[in-house]
């Protein structure tokens, strides 16, 4: 009897060498790179403000390209919410992390997961990979909110009178918008700018509660002639991914121990606490920055996990005061003059 060994590391690694979407393709936008690399190791949530054109769909189809590789207990768990709807066919495992970017009319039951016969939704097709959401003002509010509980609990659970089917939701949320309803909202060479009036009423289509769960918030912007032009190759995703790795592995090690918490965004209150320990130079940095760029008192909690990845990214036992420096600059939308 012939028996055929499967090395399930060798086929995930041969899936990563020569990703779709690369980050070698992407011109300039260094600063925005670096907030991604971020965002992946330690699995925040981002979102991206920007002009038309600035290149935020085409970073956010590249994040997957730099996540850690799947484990095959995470590859059998999203391979087998694919072949409930039909989606497997004749590929097998999947070995790549899922991209989902549903169009901004979806339906609460499309995206969340639901029916008469309940199936899951893009929430759950997302599940160990990232959920884009292009345009974010422009979806259904009602569908929007229906996230909440998924991105806190992870799981998605739908109730029926006979039944009750929980179907888990673990992904990263990439959301992306323009600054107003023109896009060139503080663009001195634009004619289209808006009224504060219709900034605001834009903006506020965005509930507190669900921009409490978006860690980094960055703004984008139109990447220069001379960059675009640069023919010098850009760093790639395997590279990127190699650092991101190393990150995650020290976040497992830091909460092996903890059954919920797996790495940095996935932090309590309590656990921010423990990790996030600051001496005074940091906690007055932290305290001038709020007070002086009006940020909320939702931005306390993700400006110390933001600060726990960089430290991580760095090889770093302790946050230090650059770390908490860094983190502050991703929190646009809770500046005054934004969200307000």
């Amino acid at each position: 009897m012939e028996v055929v060994e499967v090395d399930t590391r060798k086929t995930f690694q041969d899936q990563l060498k020569y990703p779709e979407h690369d980050f070698s393709d992407v011109k300039g936008q260094e600063g925005i790179k670096r907030c991604m690399e971020i965002a992946a190791a330690g699995g925040h949530n981002i979102i991206l403000i920007g002009p038309p054109g600035a290149g935020k769909t085409m970073l956010a189809k590249r994040l997957p390209s730099i996540l850690p590789p799947m484990s095959l207990m995470e590859s059998l768990e999203t391979t087998k919410i694919h072949s409930v709807m039909g989606k497997v066919k004749n590929k097998g495992l999947v070995s790549v992390r899922p991209f989902r970017s549903p169009h901004h009319t979806i339906s609460d039951v499309a995206l969340v997961g639901g029916g008469a016969y309940p199936q899951p939704g893009e929430i759950s097709m997302a599940h160990n990979g990232v959920l884009f959401l292009d345009e974010l003002p422009e979806f259904k509010r009602g569908a929007l909110e229906v996230m909440r509980q998924p991105l806190e609990d992870r799981e998605v659970t739908i109730s029926r009178a006979k039944f009750t089917v929980t179907y888990p939701a673990s992904f990263m949320l990439v959301a992306s918008m323009n600054p107003s309803p023109s896009g060139f909202f503080n663009d001195p060479q634009s004619k289209l700018g808006p009224s504060p009036m219709e900034m605001q009423r834009y903006l506020g289509k965005i509930s507190g509660p669900l921009l409490d769960r978006i860690d980094i918030h960055i703004e984008v912007e139109a990447v220069p002639f001379e960059k675009l032009a640069d023919r010098t190759p850009a760093e790639s995703s395997e590279a990127i991914r190699e650092r991101v790795t190393v990150a995650r592995v020290i976040q497992q090690k830091r909460f092996e121990e903890l059954e919920n918490t797996h790495y940095n965004a996935q932090m309590s209150s309590r656990q921010i606490r423990k990790y996030c320990v600051l001496d005074a130079a940091s906690t007055q940095l932290l305290k001038s920055a709020m007070e002086r760029l009006s940020l909320s008192a939702r931005a306390y909690d993700r400006i110390l996990k933001v600060a726990r990845t960089i430290a991580d990214l760095e090889g770093e036992d302790e946050v230090s005061q650059n770390h908490i420096a860094e983190a502050i600059q991703y929190r646009s939308l809770d500046r005054d003059g934004w969200l307000g």
